[in-house]
Formats: structure tokens, C-alpha cells, sequence
């Protein structure tokens, strides 16, 4: 029944692909793209008991499935996240990315464009399961005068909603990694489907990332497993560091009273020393950062939609992880107590959650 009513999805995905005339066409074709590229992935997906029974199966990715379904079920144990049928299944997509998003802002703000979607809301990207369509749709949004990032995903979550069709599937692209960094996707998406506010992009990706990041905490530490490399962990704290400075400076510049030649040009500068700072730990002789290109790429292409997109995820984790402590780093009350917070009004609920700052 369940392969039937895919294969049903499939053929109306198609259709909608195919009609798609007119002024409606970008909006129906692009449902159309997401529908079919989500089915795709699930026919793609097998039972992880299956992929762990079968000897073609890589010894390598058996032990990565494994340590995912011990996640998966830390995550209900532990975590107090949803049991559902949720990454129980495996799919190799052939590709280093599930989907690729597309992130865009103006030239003087760090305010995310956003597109609104049923269920979802309004959300500061948006994302296209063929790459050379995200670069499309960047394209056009650059035309527009509109600084943009292109970026691929590995994972992303249907908020339960696929649930009756086998949830969403353990990826290639989110088993490809390290341990750790399968554990904490895991985490983060099921913490998507534990609570999700429509249309407020910082909450929803603040908390997922303050849970993914208590989460592998509490993993590591319950089956002694070792930290975090302490050179990552400290490139990664720089990386926010650098970044929370230059948002900072760019959100004053923006808001204040210059003309905007005179904010193009101190902004220039800001971005200027951004890297400059970047470059400065990189020259350190030894450390974290020596020998270290991995985040060269980013910080060569920075703008106003990547910061704006860090600052989704990382902007709140801070208070999130404060209330978790005053919670008495309790997983399920601190749920609860999200979930009180997700249900005021937009701004009494960045004001209750900034009284966690810590």
C-alpha cells in the first residue's frame, strides 16, 4: 500500500512538472521538484536491518548504521524526541548532498529574503534537489540585486509528515561524515520534528542546534565516547566569534544614519577585517588553525545572506542552552518549556527566551 500511494505521488509530481503553463508555472513547478524529489529519495530507502544483513554491504557503512540506530534510539531515551519511523531506513543518493539551498539578503541588511510554503510557513531559504536549479534560481535573485548563497545540504526534515510513508530516511550524505557529525544531525532533525514554529526561522534552527549540540554532549559522555577534537571545537568557536563581531558591526552600520555609499563603503571595510581576522589565526605557526583550509571557502564568499543564514542557527543557541541548565538540563521540561515559549506571540517569545541570555 505504501509503495502504491508513492508511486501515485510520483506519477501527480510528474504531471505538475509537465503542465506547469502560465503565471503559476515557477510555484507549481518548484512543488512540483520537491515532490518528486522526495519520493525519490524515500523508493531509494531500505531497511537499515536490511542494508546490516547483506553482505555487499561496505563493512564501514555497516558500522556507521549502526552507531545511527544506537543514536536513534538515544535520541527517544535520552533525548525525549519523537519514536517514529524516522531514519530506520537507509538510502544512498549517489550524490554529496540531499538538497541545495538558496539564501539571499539585500546589499544593506541582514535580513533573509523569505518564501512562504504550506505548513511550513515562512522560511529564510529555499531549496531545490537539483543543484544546477539552486544556482538558477541564485542567479536570478543576484540579477535582482540581491546578495545570494548557494549551498548543499545533507539533511533536512519533513516534520513528521512522512511519517505514514517510512519518515525520512538515513541519508549517504549524513552517514558520510564523522560519527559525531551523524550523531548531531540525527539530533537536530529529530528536534524539528519535536517542535517546529511556522514562519520563525531562528527559533526552529537555534533550538535544533542547542539540542544537537546537548545531545552529542550527553552521547559522548553515556557511552564514553571521547570529545570533540579540541582543535575543532576551537576553530569553531573562532569561527563564531569572528562572525558574531562582524554581524554586529554590520547590524549597527546598517541601522544607522549614513547614506547608503558611505554604509557600502564602511561595510567593505567590516568585511575586509572579517577576513583579515580569518587569515590572522590561519599565519599562527602551530594551533588549531595551522594547516587548516577548511572554512577558506566560506570566508572567501561571505556576505549578507551567509551571515544572515549563521545567525539563524547560531543566534539563539546561547539562550537555548541557558534555558536547558534552568530547566535542570532535563531534556523533556526543556521541551516543555519550548513549547511554552513557541506558543506566545513572535516578540514575547524573543523577549522571554533573551531573559536565558547568559
Amino acid at each position: 500500500m505504501r509503495w502504491a500511494a508513492l508511486g501515485s505521488l510520483a506519477t501527480m509530481a510528474a504531471a505538475l512538472a509537465a503542465v506547469c503553463l502560465g503565471s503559476g508555472c515557477s510555484t507549481v513547478g518548484y512543488y512540483a521538484q520537491s515532490v518528486g524529489g522526495h519520493l525519490d529519495l524515500l523508493q531509494r530507502a531500505r531497511p537499515i536491518d536490511d542494508w546490516l544483513a547483506d553482505p555487499a554491504t561496505p563493512p564501514g557503512l555497516k558500522a556507521r548504521l549502526q552507531v545511527a540506530q544506537q543514536a536513534r534510539r538515544f535520541a527517544v531515551t535520552d533525548l525525549a524526541l519523537p519514536d517514529n519511523a524516522s531514519y530506520t531506513r537507509h538510502a544512498d543518493l549517489g550524490r554529496s548532498a540531499v538538497v541545495w539551498n538558496v539564501v539571499a539578503a539585500p546589499p544593506l541588511s541582514l535580513n533573509l529574503k523569505t518564501w512562504c510554503y504550506p505548513v511550513m510557513g515562512c522560511v529564510g531559504y529555499r531549496g531545490f534537489f537539483d543543484q544546477a536549479q539552486a544556482e538558477a534560481e541564485g542567479a536570478a535573485l543576484r540579477a535582482q540585486g540581491l546578495e545570494v548563497s548557494v549551498y548543499g545540504v545533507p539533511a533536512y526534515s519533513t516534520l513528521g509528515w512522512t511519517n505514514w510513508l517510512g519518515g525520512d530516511p538515513l541519508l549517504n550524505t549524513l552517514v558520510g561524515g564523522s560519527e559525531a557529525f551523524t550523531v548531531r544531525l540525527i539530533f537536530h532533525e529529530l528536534a524539528h520534528q519535536q517542535l517546529y514554529v511556522a514562519g520563525d526561522t531562528m527559533f526552529n534552527e537555534s533550538y535544533a542546534t542547542a539540542v544537537e549540540r546537548l545531545g552529542l554532549a550527553r552521547w559522548q559522555a553515556a557511552t564514553g565516547r571521547s570529545a570533540d577534537d579540541p582543535a575543532v571545537a576551537q576553530r569553531a568557536a573562532d569561527f563564531r566569534a569572528i562572525t558574531l563581531r562582524t554581524r554586529a558591526a554590520l547590524a549597527a552600520l546598517y541601522a544607522s544614519d549614513l547614506d547608503d555609499a558611505t554604509k557600502l563603503q564602511h561595510k567593505a571595510g567590516l568585511m575586509a577585517a572579517m577576513r583579515a581576522d580569518h587569515a590572522a589565526l590561519k599565519a599562527r605557526p602551530d594551533g588549531p588553525w595551522a594547516g587548516f583550509s577548511g572554512y577558506d571557502g566560506w570566508f572567501n564568499r561571505a556576505n549578507n545572506a551567509s551571515l544572515a543564514l549563521q545567525a539563524a542557527y547560531d543566534g539563539l543557541v546561547p539562550q537555548f542552552e541557558a534555558l536547558f541548565r534552568q530547566q535542570g538540563s532535563d531534556f523533556a521540561r526543556f521541551h516543555a518549556e519550548v513549547r511554552r515559549l513557541a506558543a506566545l506571540p513572535a516578540d514575547q517569545r524573543r523577549a522571554a527566551l533573551d531573559q536565558f541570555q547568559p
